[in-house]
Formats: C-alpha cells, sequence, structure tokens
C-alpha cells in the first residue's frame, strides 16, 4: 500500500471515530439506551470532546496513548452496549449533523473533572514531596 493510501485510510478512520463519538453523543440522550450504556457512553464522549486531556499531547509516547487507545476502546465498549437499531439511527443522525457542520458540542463540565484530576495529582505530589522533606 502506498504512503498516500495508508494516510487516506488513517483519515477515513479518524472521521469513522469522530462521527462515532457524536453518535454516542446521540444516544446518550435516547430513552432506549439502558442507563449503563448511558453512563458508558458519557464518560467516552465527556473524554472525547473534553478540551483538556487527562495525559497531556506535549508527553512523548503517553501523551498520545490515550488518543489512540483509550477513546477508541471506550468507543467500542459502549457500541457493544447500546442496542444496535438504536445506534444505526444516531449513526445517521451524526453523519447528517456532521455533514451541516453542526456537530461539535463543548463540555466544560469533563474538561473541570480533567482539571480537577491534574490539581488532585499535583497536590498529592506536594504533600508527598513535603513528608519526604527532613525537618
Amino acid at each position: 500500500m502506498s504512503a498516500g493510501g495508508i494516510l487516506g485510510d488513517w483519515r477515513r478512520r479518524a472521521r469513522q471515530m469522530k462521527q462515532d463519538t457524536f453518535a454516542l453523543y446521540l444516544a446518550c440522550r435516547d430513552p432506549r439506551v439502558p442507563w449503563y450504556a448511558k453512563a458508558v457512553a458519557g464518560i467516552v464522549v465527556a473524554y472525547a470532546f473534553s478540551p483538556i486531556d487527562l495525559i497531556p499531547d506535549w508527553i512523548p509516547i503517553l501523551g498520545f496513548l490515550d488518543d489512540l487507545l483509550l477513546v477508541p476502546l471506550g468507543i467500542v465498549l459502549a457500541l457493544r452496549l447500546i442496542p444496535q437499531p438504536v445506534m444505526a439511527d444516531c449513526r445517521a443522525r451524526a453523519a447528517g449533523a456532521m455533514a451541516s457542520g453542526s456537530h461539535k458540542p463543548r463540555n466544560v463540565l469533563a474538561g473541570a473533572v480533567i482539571v480537577a484530576i491534574w490539581l488532585a495529582v499535583a497536590g498529592g505530589s506536594i504533600v508527598l514531596v513535603v513528608r519526604a522533606l527532613p525537618g
């Protein structure tokens, strides 16, 4: 396969992942989806649409690990929990919304949760360092 073919395949997969994530967002609001599937899908969608990553992208290798592994694995899990007819409907609605350009919800709450996690980790690290200092 040529480099252009590989790049095109990656772009197609990235577009499909984005569409599936938006379809999961729509499924979270559908009354036909069980609560446990909504919970899993909600976590995946919140993380995927969050403006802040749990692992910042500037950290070598690990920074892209969440984008390349965690989000796709979460999508696969959520897709297995949602009934197929509901998911087909949500995918069709997501495709229409993406075609019209109205497809990226902002999730401020998810960003706040990620910031809170980072602050807790930083605070815990400071406490550990202070306790480890002689004195």
